[in-house]
């Protein structure tokens, strides 16, 4: 009997982005890796997002969100409420975060399920990003040295993660999310994973497009 692949999990957020809230989704369900979950949080969207998300409802590897509760004042902390909010209710072992803005290579998920297979001591990893508008440079990089190339931590739509990650995270990040609220998540988690866990590692491929 064949061993089933790993589940891994999408998580994406969206606050008025409706415009390319099903170019983000369609880009996850179309990854040659089909063992995921996609789970979406919207943010009290006052566009087009909630009849956009409606027409997903019906796909069984899709599951929706609504924040029923107010929203934070600063942005950086409304993105963390709800990859922490998605996270709590997603299954996978494997954790990919997307901003609705962003979008994903269809090969994206298979290399970084490659990635996690190989190397059993890394728990974070990063791809580099594909910049719109802007001309890619090759450059050699320092796999586990994130100051080797741009933007030396690599924004939440190119990160991934072990589930174990995320909890020993958390543990850590509650006091420290009080003090500097303005810290995006992407940046906490790579600092945490680089410099206090040493399970740092990043693919020099640019497998997610960022806006």
């Amino acid at each position: 009997m064949k061993k089933q692949k790993t589940l891994v999990s999408i998580l994406i957020i969206n606050y008025n982005n409706g415009k390319l809230l099903a170019r983000s989704i369609n880009s996850c369900l179309e990854q040659k890796y089909k063992n995921i979950e996609i789970l979406i949080f919207d943010d009290k969207s006052s566009d087009n997002s909630k009849k956009i998300l409606y027409e997903y409802r019906k796909n069984k590897r899709v599951k929706i969100f609504f924040n029923k509760n107010k929203k934070k004042k600063i942005a950086a902390l409304d993105a963390m409420n709800g990859y922490l909010r998605l996270f709590k209710r997603s299954k996978g072992s494997l954790i990919c975060l997307l901003d609705s803005d962003d979008y994903f290579h269809k090969l994206k998920v298979e290399k970084i399920y490659k990635i996690f297979s190989k190397k059993k001591e890394i728990d974070f990893v990063q791809n580099l990003p594909y910049i719109k508008d802007k001309l890619k440079t090759e450059k050699k990089i320092n796999k586990n040295n994130p100051l080797s190339f741009w933007p030396y931590l690599a924004p939440e739509s190119c990160i991934s993660f072990r589930r174990k990650f995320m909890n020993s995270f958390l543990k850590v990040n509650k006091k420290f999310t009080n003090n500097f609220e303005d810290i995006w998540l992407g940046f906490r988690m790579g600092v945490y994973a680089f410099f206090c866990l040493k399970k740092f590692y990043t693919i020099n491929m640019n497998l997610t497009f960022y806006e």
